[in-house]
């Protein structure tokens, strides 16, 4: 026994100093460990592409995603200006569109370079975490235990960067928005890129370091426009940062490198303005969506989450379609992009100006949201991926919130590096105060709340080892506070609705009818009297082929939103099918008053009015549909088939 004791001792101690060796001779190669961190993060976002290519997902069929593809094929197509103000930030589609044309149409190596970048992100938390959580010394003499512990207490910068690696590479939306098509990958990866460049250096960034990082800020901001509030940060470095001991003109020094940052962030977001102001003719510095956005946020039943106000539905292209319809049918006339921005600017400012003690409770609505472990993802992607088993099982927002919050406070005053991240996370967290928080917004803040949350950790490891019980209980009591900070409930029935409602678009739209069936009415159960839930579930009866019913609820859903274009549009066709001509004409009459621009209904307006003989307005109305699209076969066949009668 004795001997198969020290047997076993001797075995565990030979494995302890192996893995010190084998932690040692990996950390001591910085470039060596953030190899290893990349292909590991790699790997794991390539089996999680991999996954969705077996999926009903990896082909956008609505929503965000699908604004993206089908710009981005319009632009493959020829189509690369609308010579119209951009509305909507229009990097991802050109980018998209290039990679469409290399490499031939499908999303799987766009999934494949933001799987690199996503790596990427991974590297620089690890870079982050040595940088800025490296302890100052190797610990006191004859205090420090040996060994193992010894080993981990003077690495603890490294053990943070690696927690906090980890931590992405299974923090449950970066896997999802990894490999779907949006922008979010790529704004996150550039601004958290850029933090590290300034946090890893001494000095104040020189003039042309200042440009290039100003250069870097604009091409990101084309993308999302939210990673502009990042410039503090770069003008802090610049103006509190010491200037190299070679330059003697500090003033002037950091006045041209102020200048050359603004410099870059012209240059980088130059294709936008230069779009807008020269070839649409219109004063848009990057994309005039931004004001439908601000209204969307600064409404009257603004919750702090997008909550579409009256006149305005859900989905990127059929929100910015609405947004211009509502604002050219108030103005009576067609407006340039820039109008209908000031025109939702200015609903959202008087909102604003007459309610102001509800906007600043607004305002800390949205702060806490921030926080909130509720996850509003308003793409309801990542429910469906974790539902189809795309995605591994992993963190989630409220966890790492909760532990980041202890970590943030311990590390602003133990090691005043950390403020450049806590500044980076809160200037992340204001810029969504203007609008509205959802999952994919708030994501650019979770590389730096996963360093604090890897420290928390680590500071508690370490307060346990060392018996420093005061710090161990002080970081014990902030964790609780932060966790019932992040865990206050969420009790609109209308939140808990939005997965159940966009998984039952998802399920409709795959032809899954029984899963259509099941999420619609968990929906339902939650917000009956909701226009959309409504006239989503007429759409799956209409599917099962139970007209009726269908009919009932796209009455219902008119009912709740007198000027829902959709449940016209579809009373019409089933109208049509039923030759009540009359009926039918009335409703595409309806749903071109809530949108004029709709081909379609131009089209089917015309063919219900060559039957009733009214060859005069069905030439006007094919017309019309003609030059909405101008490319439809059989919008031209059925300009013949009128103008031969």
């Amino acid at each position: 026994m004795h001997f198969t004791a020290n047997l076993l001792r001797r075995a565990h101690a030979s494995c302890l100093n192996s893995g010190v060796r084998f932690l040692k001779s990996a950390l001591r190669h910085s470039v060596g460990a953030s190899v290893y961190i990349f292909v590991a993060v790699f790997l794991l976002r390539i089996v999680v592409l991999t996954r969705l290519t077996g999926s009903p997902f990896l082909l956008p069929m609505r929503g965000d995603m699908h604004f993206y593809d089908d710009w981005a094929q319009r632009i493959l197509h020829g189509q690369l200006t609308d010579h119209l103000a951009f509305y909507g930030l229009p990097l991802y589609a050109y980018l998209l569109a290039l990679i469409y044309k290399l490499a031939g149409y499908g999303p799987f190596v766009p999934g494949l370079l933001q799987a690199c970048l996503d790596a990427g992100t991974a590297v620089v938390l690890y870079k982050l975490g040595v940088s800025v959580f490296s302890p100052p010394s190797e610990g006191e003499p004859g205090k420090t235990p040996a060994g193992l512990l010894s080993f981990g207490l003077r690495k603890g910068g490294h053990f943070v960067g690696i927690l906090a690696a980890i931590g992405w590479a299974f923090f449950v939306p970066a896997q999802a928005y990894a490999v779907i098509l949006m922008p979010t990958v790529w704004s996150v990866f550039i601004f958290w890129f850029l933090l590290w460049l300034i946090v890893r250096a001494r000095s104040a960034p020189s003039g042309p370091a200042s440009f290039v990082y100003g250069l870097f800020t604009g091409v990101a901001a084309m993308g999302v426009a939210t990673i502009l509030f990042l410039t503090p940060l770069l003008l802090a470095a610049i103006i509190f940062k010491p200037l190299l001991p070679s330059h003697e003109r500090s003033r002037m020094v950091k006045l041209s490198a102020i200048a050359l940052l603004f410099l870059g962030i012209g240059a980088g977001t130059s294709p936008c303005w230069i779009h807008n102001y020269f070839v649409a003719r219109d004063p848009v510095f990057l994309s005039a969506h931004s004001g439908v956005n601000f209204w969307i946020g600064n409404n009257p039943v603004a919750t702090g989450y997008p909550r579409f106000p009256p006149g305005l539905h859900a989905g990127q292209e059929v929100m910015l379609k609405e947004s211009i319809n509502v604002a050219e049918k108030a103005a009576g006339r067609p407006l340039k992009r820039s109008e209908v921005s000031a025109y939702w600017f200015a609903k959202a400012k008087a909102y604003i100006g007459r309610h102001i003690g509800s906007w600043l409770n607004l305002l800390w609505t949205k702060a806490c949201n921030f926080w909130n472990a509720f996850q509003y993802d308003d793409l309801s992607m990542i429910t469906a991926l974790r539902e189809h088993h795309v995605i591994f099982p992993g963190l989630r927002f409220g966890i790492v919130a909760a532990l980041a919050i202890p970590g943030l406070l311990i590390a602003w005053i133990a090691l005043p590096l950390s403020r450049w991240i806590t500044a980076a996370v809160v200037l992340h967290m204001i810029s969504l105060l203007s609008v509205f928080v959802t999952e994919r917004y708030r994501l650019a803040a979770v590389p730096g709340l996963l360093l604090f949350a890897a420290y928390g950790t680590w500071i508690f490891w370490e307060s346990c080892v060392m018996a420093n019980y005061r710090r161990a209980g002080i970081y014990v009591l902030f964790l609780v506070l932060a966790t019932w900070i992040v865990s206050i409930p969420k009790r609109d029935p209308s939140l808990w609705a939005l997965d159940s409602y966009n998984a039952g678009w998802q399920a409709l739209e795959s032809n899954e009818l029984p899963l259509a069936e099941q999420k619609l009415k968990v929906a339902y159960a939650y917000v009956p009297e909701n226009a959309e839930v409504n006239f989503a579930l007429g759409n799956l009866r209409l599917a099962q082929g139970d007209k009726p019913t269908a009919k009932s609820y796209y009455f219902a859903a008119l009912h709740l939103d007198p000027n829902h274009e959709g449940a016209y549009n579809n009373l019409g066709i089933l109208a049509l099918e039923e030759k009540r001509w009359s009926l039918a004409a009335k409703l595409f009459a309806k749903a071109l008053q809530q949108d004029p621009n709709d081909a379609k209904t131009h089209y089917l307006l015309a063919k219900i009015l060559l039957v009733e003989r009214d060859l005069e307005n069905a030439r006007k109305e094919i017309d019309r549909a003609i030059e909405l699209e101008p490319n439809q076969p059989e919008f031209a066949k059925l300009r013949q088939q009128i103008a031969g009668e």
